[in-house]
């Protein structure tokens, strides 16, 4: 009776974790569809810091060309940067240069209308990524314009999305294809016999492959118009093929045709290397094997393999290489600070992540999917767990430098949206390392594994010796009516062939056959799940595995946002360039010591710019009302340059209302601006305060 209910047991155990592991999937899957559907697409790695003319600003006449500063250095084309009229027609010559640094302009035509011009960018930052953008400014005064300014299609839409998802699918065929051949020749290579772990491998390989294609061919039209019926522009691809980028995937593919050499060896050669060993072992365990020549050929077997290994592992370290690489000459590690340095760094941690969390999802596919008889042993499962320690603790260092090479500061690690991404990232490995802590534990548990195995097969070897037994009194009758079964099947056999009923014979034993292959595999299930330290590090792994999805998932969110550092020098730029282009606007509390001396001076400068400036002047009381105050004096003053201080003394419009027209700054910089305010003939005061301006 409990030989027949504990099959029962556990088959409805392994049918409930089967629940579980189907909602913990469908969990996942959520999490990643709400971490992907939030993430904005993908923004701008380079800012335009600043312009000639400034954004809004107001020339006297019409400037010959028109320049535009990035953050970093840029891809143009001859119609990266287009300038349109008040009635939306180009003027522009439409041909980009490089005027040095990271600056380039574009030449305008002669005789151009008073009005307002619209100019708009599309580039390439250094690091592969789109950046679109538009401006005005005006000539002689500001009109109405008919240019409708709209959203940039680039790096957006049905293109952008697809772009981005292809980035997904490649980062994970690279940890599967990486991850899974390190796990095998490092820890376990008797793996490399195992069909699920050959088809894992395998199938990361053609998942980059696929996604290195797919993105070779979205790449044109990513960066251009964004349309689909770009996507298989032969004459867009030959302009991708010209671009860093467009080498990087280019070289990614060759590298990926030596990737398939290499798994050709490793699951051909290496593989029946491995089988033919393991069958010599059981040959000198039968006592079959015997004599020195015998000893010989092992000996100089032992030694081919480790050759063999040693070259697969040699050359499949090149291949891994080449193929981080291939991300890190194009994207972040290529630009900013330290670019030689970050570019070896970031090979270094995409090669971590692989072996980490490639090799955590072919220990899954080993504990789940192998077949009983080929299971993973307690050394192999301890090798991988010293190797991801090794590969998190390079991942952590490495991740430390990039983060502060992205981030710069505090405040960007918890202000930017790559900042906050970043802590998101932190908080998934950290999640992730005390998981795997639990692993270990499990892992110890699994060294009882082979002494519990010997002892059930023992313990079933005693019992079909005393099943042999009861055989063998079976009672003659017994014998005879299974005999006479045997005959009477014999017998319908033959009469069905005489028949012509072939085909009904044939699929009858097709039918028992697949039986048989489904008890089988229910058998090596219930062996599989039998063990608890096993069940228990099957579960651990699972979790690992789920929150490695999401982990990647924010790690290529992560990677098409803009850095931190670079976002918040943007922003700086930004508000720099509207106080210096826009109205300037100043309040300076005072109090002169007399009866009724305090109140506030705010003095407002428009457009705020090197040239000519109208300034204006307005005292208030403490509860907001006009002051009206016998004389105010304004003085410029520049020290870094020795300028000033220049006098300006505004005339009175009203009361409390002081104004003068055409000031003059004669450069751009950061300016003290002293106010003097004469509240009697007897009290006055000079409040200062710096402000940049042009």
């Amino acid at each position: 009776m409990t030989q027949t209910i504990a099959p029962r047991t556990a088959a409805t155990t392994t049918g409930g974790f089967a629940f579980r592991v189907r909602a913990l999937l469908l969990l996942l899957l959520a999490v990643i569809g709400a971490v992907l559907a939030g993430a904005a697409p993908a923004s701008a790695h380079a800012a335009l810091t600043g312009s000639d003319p400034q954004q809004g600003a107001v020339v006297g006449q019409a400037p010959a060309q028109i320049s535009l500063t990035f953050s970093e250095k840029v891809a143009m084309s001859d119609d990266s940067v287009r300038v349109l009229d008040p009635k939306g027609k180009r003027v522009d010559t439409g041909k980009a240069a490089d005027l040095g640094g990271t600056t380039y302009g574009v030449k305008l035509h002669s005789g151009l209308p008073d009005g307002t011009f619209t100019v708009t960018y599309q580039v390439v930052s250094a690091d592969s990524h789109p950046v679109s953008g538009a401006f005005t400014f005006s000539i002689g005064a500001p009109s109405q314009t008919s240019v409708a300014l709209s959203d940039p299609a680039v790096g957006g839409g049905v293109v952008g999305a697809l772009y981005g998802f292809g980035r997904y699918v490649s980062y994970a065929g690279f940890i599967l294809l990486v991850g899974g051949a390190a796990f095998v020749l490092a820890c376990w290579q008797r793996g490399a016999g195992v069909r699920p772990v050959q088809r894992l491998v395998v199938s990361g390989w053609l998942t980059l492959t696929g996604a290195t294609l797919a993105l070779l061919l979205l790449r044109g039209s990513y960066v251009g118009s964004g349309k689909v019926g770009d996507i298989f522009d032969l004459t867009l691809l030959g302009q991708v093929l010209q671009t860093k980028a467009g080498a990087a995937l280019v070289s990614r593919l060759l590298l990926l045709a030596a990737g398939a050499l290499f798994i050709a060896v490793l699951f051909g050669a290496y593989a029946r290397r491995d089988e033919a060993d393991a069958s010599d072992e059981t040959d000198v365990a039968d006592g079959s094997d015997e004599g020195g020549a015998s000893d010989r050929g092992r000996v100089d077997a032992d030694a081919e393999k480790r050759d063999l290994t040693f070259g697969l592992a040699i050359g499949g370290a090149v291949v891994a290489a080449g193929l981080a690489a291939s991300w890190a000459m194009a994207e972040h590690a290529s630009t900013g600070i330290q670019a030689g340095l970050a570019m070896p760094i970031d090979v270094l941690h995409l090669l971590a992540v692989a072996v980490w969390l490639g090799g955590l999802s072919t220990l899954l596919v080993a504990l789940f999917r192998a077949p009983a008889e080929t299971q993973i042993d307690a050394v192999a499962v301890r090798r991988f767990s010293r190797v991801a320690f090794a590969g998190v603790t390079v991942l952590v260092v490495t991740g430390i430098y990039q983060s502060w090479r992205q981030v710069g500061s505090w405040s960007a690690l918890t202000g930017t949206w790559y900042g906050q991404l970043l802590l998101i990232k932190i908080g998934l490995v950290a999640v992730l390392v005390g998981i795997a802590w639990i692993s270990r534990r499990w892992t110890a548990q699994l060294t009882e594994a082979p002494r519990a195995k010997a002892m059930a097969t023992a313990g079933a070897t005693t019992g079909a010796t005393a099943l042999a037994g009861q055989r063998t009194k079976v009672p003659a009758s017994s014998r005879d009516s299974s005999s006479e079964d045997l005959n009477s099947a014999g017998s319908d056999s033959r009469g069905s062939n005489s028949g012509g009923s072939n085909s009904g014979d044939s699929r009858r034993a097709d039918q028992l056959a697949r039986q048989q292959a489904a008890v089988t595999t229910a058998r090596q299930k219930r062996l599989r799940d039998a063990d608890p330290a096993r069940a228990g590090l099957r579960r651990s792994v699972l979790a690992e595995t789920g929150v490695a999805v999401v982990l990647l998932a924010v790690t290529t969110v992560l990677t098409s946002t803009e850095p931190g550092r670079t976002e918040e020098a943007a922003q700086q730029a930004t508000t720099s360039s509207s106080q210096r282009s826009g109205t300037l606007s100043l309040k300076l509390p005072f109090d002169t010591g007399g009866q009724d001396g305090k109140g506030t001076a705010e003095v407002t400068l428009d457009p705020a710019r090197v040239g000519g400036n109208e300034m204006h002047v307005f005292v208030e009381r403490p509860n907001g009302k006009a002051f009206d105050v016998p004389e105010v004096k304004v003085a410029f003053t520049l020290e870094a340059k020795k300028i000033g201080p220049l006098p300006v003394t505004p005339d009175r419009i009203a009361t409390g209302h002081w104004s003068a027209i055409g000031v003059q700054i004669p450069m751009a910089g950061d300016w003290e601006i002293a106010v003097t305010v004469r509240t009697s003939d007897i009290d006055q005061t000079t409040v200062t305060k710096n402000a940049k301006i042009g």
